[in-house]
């Protein structure tokens, strides 16, 4: 989808040269600019959170710079602003007239773009009538309700309000939230300390008209089917942790990322748009870093856990290894409390149940006291040396196949997935204007450690198949189609997916696997079958 403006360029190369302007003059402020536009596109409110000095203002006043014929407001709030400050003085002739109305020009009422310092130190006779124009754009003035032309406010606070339900509410109202800081890089700050002066004036524009027209283009975009499998995930996630976030607010995000794909000339919002949640979902700065991982854990292979996959293969070899091993070649009896055990099923049992009790063998010759991990290394080693046979009954054979087949399976999917998605996941980020480098850069990180992970675990799996003596055997079950199984080796059917269409249907987002552990495992696995 292309909007075009005036004088020929389209509206994607248009933002595209204002965020490079911008990008060239504030230094480390990537992010905060992308959000900045993208307020100012979709309507939005957005909040900087940080210390005096960091280029709150400048900003706000050149986004308003590139809005033709826009007006600039600016006022630091203190807890004695009067309405009068932000919303003009009353009108003596209106007075005369017996009606109470402000002389609302050059105010907050009128401006395209307003700053309001330490929006939290509003006072209460200023609040309501705040509320109103962040929400609605409408301001009452006496009997008349005057639409306000703001495209956004910027707000910006050194800390977070304090709990009062008004200032809660008022906090409801930015949609975009940012935590800036000093520059971090040397580079960077040499650049701001050593340039010459000079008043940032960017070059490129945007008339308001042409924003009006991107909202309503924005409005009949649709939005793909894994986008809202991640949103809908992500706000079961979310109320786990007990972070709750408004019905009013995921609407509004899915009205944000519409305008975002559709200011990028998509014809859909697509999963790296979803990136974009990460600025609009935390409530306390300590929520950051966590929306942030499952935001991308969710956008990148749909939120596979690969690391999930490794540990069920580590917990299938282990319990395939004590079946194997299960009958012991010499018994054993509990020092601790006299307990004797043939099976080294029964021994495990134990051991959970009293962690410290010691044991002994009943072995000729042989009077030593074994803490449970060297008996158990005692123990593989006597096994290994009596030459006995590792065998399984057919119950556990069976069990244990099916268990390789399924973990085999979801390997297989997962490596397809991520073959796919890789050259896939990135021209849609090359798509995307609103992601930052370190964004991309992210995502595809996350992608290879994925991969790196699949590959350790595609060795496990052929570890198993060896132990099952599998490593020629094929199965079919569901998806999986695979031919030979090796040790370190694991060899997987071509998806033979040759449009990008397709791929990106088999590069779905997946719902993410729950967590698990060896303990947890193996008690499933002893639900089906006893390990005699």
């Amino acid at each position: 989808m292309t909007i075009t403006k005036p004088g020929g360029l389209n509206l994607k190369e248009t933002l595209l040269e204002i965020k490079s302007e911008f990008t060239d003059y504030f230094k480390e402020r990537e992010a905060e600019i992308n959000g900045s536009l993208l307020a100012v596109l979709s309507g939005e409110n957005l909040l900087f959170l940080g210390p005096p000095g960091t280029a709150k203002t400048q900003l706000a006043r050149s986004i308003c710079q590139i809005i033709e014929g826009g007006n600039f407001y600016n006022y630091l709030l203190t807890s004695f602003s009067t309405p009068e400050e932000l919303f003009g003085p009353l009108s003596l002739k209106a007075l005369e007239e017996d009606e109470f109305r402000r002389n609302i020009e050059g105010c907050l009422p009128t401006a395209h773009i307003a700053l309001l310092d330490e929006i939290f130190k509003a006072s209460s006779a200023i609040l309501n009538s705040l509320l109103t124009i962040l929400n609605e754009r409408k301001y009452h003035n006496g009997r008349e309700i005057v639409d306000v032309p703001l495209l956004s406010v910027f707000g910006a606070s050194n800390e977070l309000p304090e709990e009062d339900e008004s200032l809660e509410a008022l906090y409801d109202r930015f949609l975009f939230r940012y935590r800036l800081s000093y520059i971090q890089d040397d580079e960077n700050f040499k650049s701001l300390l050593f340039r010459e002066p000079e008043d940032f004036k960017p070059t490129a524009s945007l008339p308001v008209s042409e924003i009006e027209k991107l909202r309503k283009s924005a409005n009949s975009l649709p939005v793909d089917p894994d986008v809202e499998v991640i949103i809908t995930e992500l706000r079961r996630n979310l109320r786990l942790q007990e972070i709750e976030i408004s019905d009013r607010r995921w609407k509004r995000i899915v009205q944000v990322l519409k305008v975002a794909a559709c200011s990028s000339g998509c014809p859909a919002v697509d999963r790296t748009m979803a990136l974009l949640l990460q600025h609009m979902l935390w409530n306390l700065p300590e929520e950051r870093e966590t929306i942030r991982k499952t935001v991308f854990k969710l956008v990148v292979s749909g939120g596979t856990n690969t690391e999930k996959l490794r540990l069920d293969a580590e917990d299938l070899k282990t319990a395939l290894n004590i079946a194997l091993k299960n009958e012991l070649s010499v018994g054993v009896i509990c020092d601790s409390c006299g307990e004797e055990f043939q099976l080294r099923e029964n021994l495990e049992v134990h051991h959970t149940a009293c962690p410290n009790h010691s044991y002994t063998l009943r072995q000729e010759g042989n009077s030593r006291i074994y803490p449970y991990d060297n008996l158990v290394r005692e123990i593989d080693y006597l096994h290994e040396s009596a030459g006995k046979k590792n065998t399984l009954s057919q119950i556990q054979r069976e069990v244990f196949e099916k268990e390789f087949e399924t973990l085999a399976a979801r390997v297989n999917r997962v490596k397809q997935r991520l073959e796919e998605e890789k050259e896939l996941l990135g021209n849609l980020m090359d798509a995307n204007i609103w992601l930052s480098i370190s964004d991309r850069n992210e995502a595809l990180l996350l992608h290879d450690t994925g991969s790196a992970q699949l590959s350790g675990t595609e060795v496990l799996i052929g570890e198993i198949a060896e132990l099952l003596g599998l490593q020629n055997k094929e199965f079919r079950s569901g998806e999986f189609r695979s031919g030979e199984f090796r040790s370190g080796e694991f060899r997987s059917a071509k998806s033979g997916y040759s449009d990008p269409h397709a791929a990106k249907l088999e590069a779905k987002v997946q719902v993410p696997d729950s967590g698990s552990n060896a303990s947890g495992f193996m008690k499933g696995l002893g639900s089906r079958f006893k390990l005699r």
